[in-house]
C-alpha cells in the first residue's frame, strides 16, 4: 500500500461560502417562489429552491479541518483515494469515509483519549473507549507498557519496564496494513523486549556472549543500558516497518530482579561487596606493614628476629584489619 497525499484540496473556505450563498439564494427563491404560485405563476423557481434546500447541505459533508501533525486517511465507496496531512481547511467528495481503526484504542500513552471506560490507567492494554474522531495523530507520541518479567540469560527472573517514542511516518501502511496499529505496537514491544533481554544476564557473568560473535564479553542488563536500549530499539524497528511506524527511541525505565529472588541476589550482592572490601583493606594493611618494616631497617631504630618480625606483622595485621578500633596494650617490662 502506496501512501497518497491529497495536498490541492484547501478550497473548504470558498465551497462554504459558495454553499451558505446557494441556501440564501434558495431560500429566497422559495418565498418568491410561493409569492408567483399564490399569483398563478409556474411554480418551478419554488421547486427548484425547495430541492436545492433539500440536498445543498451535502457539500458540507465534504469540509475537512485539519490541525498541524493531524492526518486524515480517506475512502471512497472502499478504495483508498488519499490522505490529508497538511493543516487546513480542505474539501472533499463529500462521500469520502475517513479511516482510522484505532480511533477507539486507549494505550498507556501520551496523545491518546484521556476519558478511559474501564481498565487499570497503568496498563499497557488496549481498553475501548468513545471516540468520534477519525484523525491520526502525527506527532512522537510515547509509549509505555507494563513491567515484564523475563529470565535473562542465566535463568534469573528480572522485572523490565521500556518506554518506546514513536510516531507514524506511512499513514496508507499504519491504517491498511495492519488491524489495529496501536495494539500491533504494543505487541512488538513486548516481544522484542523479551527476545533482547533473553541474551544479557542482569549483571556481569562470565563466559557470557551477548552479541554472538562467539566472544565472552561484560554486557549486562544493568552495566549496558544504552546498548541494550538501542538493540531493543532496532529491534521493533524491524517489527514495525510495515505498519508504517517510525521507532524514535527505546529506552529502560525499570530494572530490577523479580520479588521471588531478590532477597537472595541483595545478599549475594552485599557478600561480593564485603569481599571486595576486605581484599582492598588486606592489601593496603600488608603494604603498610612492609612499609614500616623497611622504614625500622633504614633508621636501624631496633634490630628485631624473626620470631618478633612476625608477632609484630601479626599484631599490624590485627590492628589494620580489623572491624572495630585496637585497645592499645602498654609493655613495662622488658622486650624479651
Amino acid at each position: 500500500m502506496k501512501e497518497i497525499v491529497l495536498n490541492r484540496r484547501k478550497n473548504g473556505l470558498a465551497v462554504l461560502m459558495l454553499t451558505v450563498f446557494v441556501y440564501a439564494a434558495a431560500i429566497l427563491g422559495a418565498v418568491f417562489g410561493g409569492i408567483q404560485v399564490e399569483q398563478g405563476r409556474s411554480p418551478l423557481l419554488m421547486t427548484v429552491s425547495i430541492i436545492i434546500l433539500c440536498i445543498g447541505w451535502l457539500p458540507l459533508l465534504g469540509l475537512k479541518v485539519l490541525k498541524p501533525q493531524e492526518a486524515l486517511v480517506l475512502t471512497l465507496f472502499g478504495k483508498y483515494i488519499g490522505t490529508l496531512k497538511d493543516s487546513g481547511f480542505y474539501f472533499v467528495n463529500p462521500f469520502c469515509v475517513a479511516v482510522n481503526p484505532a480511533a477507539r484504542t486507549k494505550l498507556n500513552q501520551s496523545g491518546d483519549v484521556k476519558n478511559m471506560r474501564a481498565g487499570n490507567p497503568d496498563s499497557g492494554a488496549a481498553v475501548s473507549v468513545e471516540s468520534t474522531s477519525k484523525k491520526i495523530s502525527l506527532k512522537i507520541m510515547t509509549l509505555s507498557n507494563n513491567r515484564q518479567k523475563i529470565n535473562d540469560c542465566l535463568g534469573n527472573p528480572v522485572e523490565i519496564g521500556i518506554a518506546v517514542t514513536w510516531r507514524i511516518v506511512d499513514t496508507a501502511k499504519a491504517v491498511f496494513n495492519v488491524d489495529n496499529y496501536k495494539e500491533f505496537l504494543s505487541l512488538q514491544c513486548d516481544s522484542a523486549l523479551r527476545d533482547i533481554v533473553r541474551l544479557y544476564p542482569y549483571d556481569v557473568a562470565p563466559d557470557v556472549d551477548t552479541t554472538g560473535d562467539g566472544v565472552a564479553d561484560e554486557g549486562s542488563l544493568r552495566g549496558s543500558s544504552e546498548v541494550v536500549a538501542a538493540r531493543i530499539r532496532d529491534e521493533i524497528q524491524k517489527r514495525v516497518n510495515e505498519a508504517g511506524i517510525e521507532i524514535v527511541e527505546a529506552r529502560i525505565t525499570y530494572l530490577a530482579y523479580a520479588m521471588e529472588i531478590a532477597a537472595v541476589m541483595l545478599q549475594r550482592q552485599q557478600a561480593s561487596a564485603i569481599v571486595d572490601a576486605r581484599k582492598m583493606i588486606v592489601d593496603g594493611a600488608v603494604g603498610m606493614v612492609e612499609m614500616a618494616l623497611e622504614r625500622l631497617n633504614e633508621n636501624q631504630v631496633v634490630t628485631l628476629d624473626e620470631e618478633r618480625k612476625a608477632a609484630m606483622v601479626s599484631n599490624l595485621l590485627v590492628v589494620l584489619c580489623g572491624n572495630h578500633d585496637a585497645q592499645p596494650v602498654v609493655n613495662s617490662g622488658s622486650l624479651y
